[in-house]
């Protein structure tokens, strides 16, 4: 019993750190941190700022997924990555 407590109070702690951004809550810190950076609200250079933003987050998304376009190579049985 103690057993199946300890696996259910780990379950519990380990989703209630997995939370996701909505996007307003993604757009209102990138709004601080372009603000934080001395642009200010409303000109072209803060939404400059808030796109190199979204589009550097974008870019490291793909980066995450590129591994899996690399082709597998079967060679004398063994698998080779290239």
């Amino acid at each position: 019993m103690k057993l199946l407590t300890g696996l259910l109070f780990l379950l519990i702690l380990i989703f209630a750190g997995c939370k996701t951004l909505t996007p307003e809550e993604r757009r209102a810190i990138d709004a601080q941190s372009c603000a934080s950076f001395g642009f200010k609200r409303g000109t072209t250079a803060f939404s400059t700022c808030l796109l190199d933003l979204e589009l550097d987050r974008r870019a490291d998304r793909r980066a995450q997924f590129e591994q899996f376009n690399t082709p597998v190579i079967v060679y004398d049985g063994r698998y080779r990555g290239w």
